[in-house]
């Protein structure tokens, strides 16, 4: 017959000492529960020494392990404002774009109606204008100087009505379609505009180079009237451009002829103003610079026979 199994918890030796170790854990355990119970009740003086002891002890490893969760802490936090951080620069630059097209577009419309106000104070006290429109395109390869005028024949432009712009005179219009027109430039080599000093009058005529400058010639031979930054405007002889228009400034001088820029460049132009033909007054277009009649503004075509 097999011998029956032990009760007991194991025949190993290790088992055994292992649970001896535990009782006697045990048992010390509870004895030094009850001794400091003991002593907290009828020496509590000695107690309170303990628990400094205890306290001096156990304070290095509390404070190192109170250091590593904050240390732990500081790198959350860290990494979390980092990564917040990546997103407000993201949200930032996001606003930076947006904030700067609309600087580039409130400039713009301050630019446009700051033109727009020039040209209002332009026309105070002027003729009517036949049209205000914009310059869509201005040749700046061609062999003719033109540019193109969103009006045409609908708002009453014709060929011939001169063109300028707040800064000065553009030119004159030499074809109309129905709602577009082509305007000869200052600068064109076939475009000649009685000009005059505005500082003494001087009388001279411009007529454009084709690379957007003009030639300046004086109307009086043997005098060298022009000098640097001089200003010409139109004098309004032989009718077309209105007097006292802005029309160029003198940079060189070559004896009695100079070289000029327009004030109004078309290639930076957004509107300009289409005028009425300017019609000289009679007294000025029956009168020769001499200051004899016209014979033919006075109805005699040729000279009376004896």
């Amino acid at each position: 017959m097999a011998a029956s199994g032990s009760k007991r918890p194991g025949f190993s030796r290790r088992a055994r000492f292992g649970l001896f170790v535990g009782y006697v854990v045990a048992i010390t355990g509870a004895l030094i529960g009850l001794g400091l119970v003991l002593i907290a009740i009828f020496d509590p003086q000695g107690f309170a020494s303990i628990r400094g002891a205890t306290a001096d002890v156990t304070a290095p490893v509390s404070a190192s392990g109170r250091s590593a969760v904050q240390s732990g802490g500081r790198i959350d936090n860290y990494v979390a404002n980092w990564w917040n951080a990546g997103q407000q620069n993201a949200e930032l630059r996001a606003e930076l774009r947006v904030a700067r097209r609309r600087l580039i577009q409130a400039r713009a419309t301050e630019l446009e109606n700051s033109r727009l106000r020039a040209l209002v104070g332009l026309l105070e006290g002027q003729s009517e204008p036949i049209a205000t429109a914009r310059l869509v395109n201005s040749s700046l390869t061609s062999a003719r100087r033109t540019a193109t005028l969103f009006a045409g024949r609908d708002r009453g432009v014709l060929p011939g009505q001169p063109v300028r712009a707040a800064d000065g005179l553009v030119g004159r219009i030499i074809d109309s379609g129905n709602s577009a027109s082509r305007v000869l430039l200052l600068t064109d080599r076939s475009n000649i505009v009685p000009v005059k000093l505005a500082r003494d009058g001087t009388p001279a005529f411009t007529s454009g180079r084709g690379d957007g400058r003009v030639e300046v010639h004086s109307l009086e031979a043997g005098r060298r009237p022009f000098r640097e930054g001089d200003i010409l405007i139109t004098s309004g002889t032989g009718g077309i451009y209105p007097p006292n228009i802005p029309v160029a400034v003198i940079l060189d001088v070559f004896g009695d002829s100079a070289l000029a820029a327009p004030f109004a460049n078309p290639g930076s132009l957004d509107f300009a103003i289409v005028q009425p033909v300017y019609e000289p007054p009679e007294n000025e277009s029956t009168t020769n610079p001499d200051g004899a009649a016209n014979p033919r503004e006075s109805g005699s075509d040729s000279p009376e026979t004896p």
